[in-house]
């Protein structure tokens, strides 16, 4: 049987309305792909804290989490992935790519031109009808 990993995204808006959109390296799983920034809720933590340390570690900045936008469950061909997004800003720092190849500020009406990871589909798809 696969194993589920819950994780979380963070869709973080600036003031232009545009969404950060982080780019996955070539280390890692799902490489070359754009996601949301966010990572694994370890043992103990709420989503809303494992976003704010996640976003910490990768981005080196800190945000204030808001409201649940989707939640996905995803099926990959190791692991079955349940992944809950939520609207974020940042309150303090400015984000940097410590983990990611890039990081990139994209409207909403741009993000179908990117090629994004599986699970993050859904979401990009409510944000664009929203």
């Amino acid at each position: 049987m696969k194993k589920t990993v819950r994780v979380v995204g963070a869709v973080i808006e600036n003031s232009k309305k545009e969404i950060l959109c982080a780019l996955r390296s070539p280390s890692m799983t799902l490489p070359n792909l754009w996601e949301f920034p966010g990572g694994k809720i370890e043992a103990g933590e709420t989503p809303e804290q494992s976003l704010k340390r996640e976003v910490r570690e990768e981005l080196a900045c800190e945000i204030e989490v808001g409201s649940k936008i989707e939640e996905v469950i995803h099926e990959y061909e190791a692991v079955i992935v349940n992944l809950l997004t939520y609207r974020s800003q940042i309150t303090a720092g400015t984000p940097v790519a410590e983990e990611h190849a890039e990081l990139r500020w994209v409207s909403r009406s741009q993000l179908e031109s990117l090629e994004w990871a599986p699970a993050d589909i859904p979401t990009i798809d409510r944000l664009i009808n929203e």
